[in-house]
C-alpha cells in the first residue's frame, strides 16, 4: 500500500570483500525503487563494538519513498541478501548494512525496527556523512540538528573521506 512520498535517511555501511562496490551496488538496487536525492562522500571508518574485523565504508543517501517504514526495511533487507549478507550477529563483518536512521518525523519502536535508529546520535560514521548531506537536519526527539549530534557524539573514532584505492 502506498503512501504520500517521505524523505527518509539511510545508512549504508560495508567493511567485507570489495567495499566501493559493494556500497555502489546497494545504491544501484535502491535507485530503482526509491528516489535518491543527495549522497554523501564515502567515508573509511574503524569498527565499532567488535574492533576484530576489517575497517568499514559508510555513506548516508537522502530518499524519497512511497513505502511504509517496514517496507523500506524489507527492501534494505532483500538488497543485503542479494549482496551476500545473511543473519549473522549484530556487531559481525558483512559486505552489505543498509539501517533506516530516518524516516520523515516517524518515530516508532517494534521488535522489527526502531525509528529513528537508536544508535545514530553517538557514531561518528553515521553522523560526519549525515552532517555532509544535511547539517540542519532535527532528530525528531532530541529537536538537535544533525551537526549538534556530531558535536555531541562521544563515541567518536578515526573517519576519513575516502579517497579510493
Amino acid at each position: 500500500m502506498a503512501t504520500e512520498p517521505v524523505t527518509a535517511y539511510l545508512g549504508l555501511g560495508s567493511n567485507l570483500g570489495d567495499r566501493q562496490a559493494n556500497l555502489d551496488r546497494a545504491l544501484e538496487f535502491l535507485s530503482q525503487r526509491l528516489r535518491i536525492k543527495k549522497i554523501s562522500s564515502m567515508y573509511d571508518s574503524e569498527p565499532v563494538g567488535n574492533i576484530e574485523q576489517p575497517r568499514f565504508l559508510n555513506l548516508v543517501c537522502e530518499v524519497v519513498t512511497n513505502l511504509p517504514p517496514m517496507a523500506l526495511l524489507a527492501l534494505g533487507k532483500g538488497i543485503e541478501n542479494k549482496l551476500g549478507r545473511w543473519g549473522g550477529p549484530s556487531g559481525a563483518p558483512r559486505t552489505i548494512d543498509i539501517d533506516i536512521l530516518l524516516y520523515g518525523e516517524e518515530v516508532m519502536e517494534t521488535p522489527e525496527l526502531t525509528v529513528p535508529h537508536p544508535r545514530m546520535t553517538k557514531r561518528a560514521f553515521v553522523l560526519v556523512p549525515l552532517v555532509e548531506i544535511a547539517p540542519n537536519l532535527k532528530h525528531p526527539v532530541t529537536g538537535q540538528t544533525a551537526k549538534e549530534m556530531l558535536k555531541a557524539a562521544k563515541e567518536v573514532q578515526g573517519v576519513f573521506k575516502w579517497e579510493g584505492e
